[in-house]
């Protein structure tokens, strides 16, 4: 029975180029002239932690990576940004985001939703951090992929390994 998996994953290694060139970028920068601004990502636990002296820095670090992650690729989408930054010591601040990995259980389902809503002769599961999708015909699986490319679940997704 052919089946697919719908997944969200980033490459590590484009992360890593696109964080690399963002710190590049603003180094290079003028308004971050004798700056005290840092960036650092932690690949284990796929945590970005910025730290800078004020909000407008901030902010403008943020849309650098942003503009690296689109160049590079990737889909902003895979970054947390809802997460409030907060004062560290003195004028500094400090803010986390999170990389999203796998799909979360809310989005997951809500594309099993979306799949089963459609009327399309296909079985949609959650297992773990992705959706399996199976179907007696290949034709079938791809309308699924073509409908879910239609809409947003708040993540980027991916589909891998089609298998007849």
């Amino acid at each position: 029975m052919p089946t697919f998996d719908i997944v969200s994953k980033i490459d590590a290694q484009t992360l890593d180029n696109a964080i690399n060139n963002a710190k590049k970028e603003i180094l290079n920068r003028y308004d971050f002239n004798d700056s005290k601004s840092s960036v650092e990502l932690d690949k284990k636990a796929n945590l970005l932690t910025i730290i800078t002296e004020n909000d407008m820095r901030l902010k403008a670090i943020v849309d650098a990576i942003i503009s690296r992650f689109v160049k590079q690729g990737l889909d902003p989408k895979a970054l947390d940004l809802e997460k409030p930054f907060f004062s560290v010591t003195g004028n500094m601040i400090r803010k986390e985001i999170s990389v999203k990995e796998g799909i979360e259980k809310e989005a997951a389902k809500k594309v099993v939703k979306k799949i089963k809503d459609s009327g399309l002769k296909v079985q949609a599961s959650i297992m773990d951090d992705q959706v399996r999708v199976q179907s007696k015909k290949i034709d079938d699986l791809q309308a699924v992929i073509a409908l879910c490319r239609t809409e947003d679940f708040g993540q980027p997704l991916q589909y891998i390994n089609m298998r007849n």
